[in-house]
């Protein structure tokens, strides 16, 4: 059923899969719709880069679109899309009026790559001195991303944590969401604790959890694993790095930043353990995924686990405090019995939660359900038609409004 349909996706950012995790998971769902033999087409009105990957090699048809002009209604006019995809919430308040005027047939599916709201609450009150639970908030961003949730047909959601939390404290129909994750495998060959040495962080540094997990590495982590453990390195890679993130390479303390590199599966398997103090964030940590692929057990925090803990099982340790974070940390550096068991704990929380197999034949029904029952879904989304018909409004007219303007200056 799904064979020749048409997917229009509206790119927040050309994707870069060596990047980041949202880089990676828009290859997923590209690659999961080519599967199905579905025409992909894709867009966005970011700049490219030199590190996107290349789509016309994927055989997919991309076009740079501009916002706030009407050359976005006659592109997609002239592609009648069957669905849409909006990368995160910000795409869909761009474009998503327009794509209800010009392609008003297309089933409309958000993708969340984490919740918006959630970090940028925690961040704030990382800063100021505070905790939140993620129950209680209500701040602009909040309710923009829950209005771009109820326009939208179908919300996928990488953590089910995020799902839960939307459902269960602020009572978002189970009928908008779908939980489908990252997802990562383990590799054939994995290399044994012997062949292995020092630590690491992996992260793309224009995410503020990522820089601010940095800092927290150099100022309160390091110091006390390298006192330890005299001989070990930290080696500090990631997209986009920065002079202030080189400024912090120091070879005395073996604090070593190497910056982008093209294969982070290759440098974490390399590893005998990863560091990863996320003190704020959302979503699921693409980090630790990789970490559990290549074997690697890992030393994070309840953000790093939040959405990829079940049963307790974790691929290492996991703690807010520090102190015993870097203890943890020379624990499993130094211990192969407990390096081991954590290995495997990480292996079996990827076959049982983050193997696409496991996904596969579910998504692809849900996709079938959605084309096929669009207007019987759309009729019992009442929240989601008074929000296209009062918040649209507002989105639709500034945009006209700035493209007058921008016609008044090229005139």
């Amino acid at each position: 059923m799904l064979k020749h349909q048409k997917v229009l996706i509206i790119g927040k950012v050309w994707p870069e899969p060596n990047s980041s995790a949202a880089g990676k998971r828009m290859m997923q769902l590209i690659s999961f719709f080519q599967l199905k033999e579905m025409e992909v087409i894709f867009v966005s009105a970011a700049k490219t880069t030199e590190f996107q990957v290349d789509l016309k090699l994927l055989d997919i048809e991309f076009q740079q679109v501009q916002l706030n002009e009407d050359s976005f209604d006659a592109y997609v006019k002239s592609k009648v899309p069957d669905i849409v995809v909006f990368d995160r919430f910000l795409s869909e308040e761009q474009f998503g009026w327009r794509i209800d005027e010009c392609a008003p047939n297309a089933v409309k599916i958000l993708n969340t790559e984490d919740l918006h709201f959630l970090r940028g609450a925690r961040e704030e009150a990382l800063k100021k001195g505070e905790k939140t639970d993620g129950t209680k908030i209500r701040t602009d961003l909040f309710q923009r991303e829950l209005l771009s949730i109820y326009r939208s047909d179908l919300t996928l959601l990488v953590s089910q944590f995020e799902k839960d939390l939307l459902i269960n404290h602020y009572s978002l129909p189970e009928s908008l969401l779908y939980y489908l994750p990252v997802f990562e495998e383990k590799k054939k060959e994995i290399k044994p604790f012997e062949d292995r040495k020092d630590f690491m962080f992996i992260g793309n540094f224009y995410h503020a959890p990522n820089w601010d997990a940095l800092k927290m590495l150099k100022s309160e982590i390091w110091p006390s694993i390298k006192k330890n453990i005299p001989e070990a390195k930290l080696h500090i890679y990631g997209a986009y790095p920065g002079q202030r993130v080189f400024d912090m390479n120091n070879v005395k303390e073996g604090f070593i930043v190497h910056g982008r590199i093209e294969n982070a599966v290759e440098v974490t398997e390399k590893a005998r353990v990863s560091l990863v103090p996320l003190r704020f964030g959302a979503g699921i940590k693409g980090k630790l995924l990789e970490a559990m692929g290549a074997g690697t057990p890992s030393v994070t925090t309840e953000i790093g686990v939040e959405g990829m803990l079940f049963d307790d099982l974790w691929n290492g340790k996991f703690t807010n405090d520090f102190a015993l974070f870097s203890d943890y940390a020379v624990e499993l550096y130094r211990d192969k019995k407990k390096w081991k068991i954590a290995q495997e704990n990480g292996f079996e929380i990827l076959s049982n939660h983050f193997s696409e197999s496991n996904f596969r034949l579910s998504f692809e029904t849900e996709i079938q359900d959605l084309l096929k029952n669009r207007d019987a879904l759309r009729e019992k989304n009442i929240v989601g038609s008074l929000m296209k018909h009062h918040t649209v409004q507002s989105s639709k007219y500034l945009s006209k409004w700035i493209m007058e303007k921008n016609k008044e200056r090229k005139n």
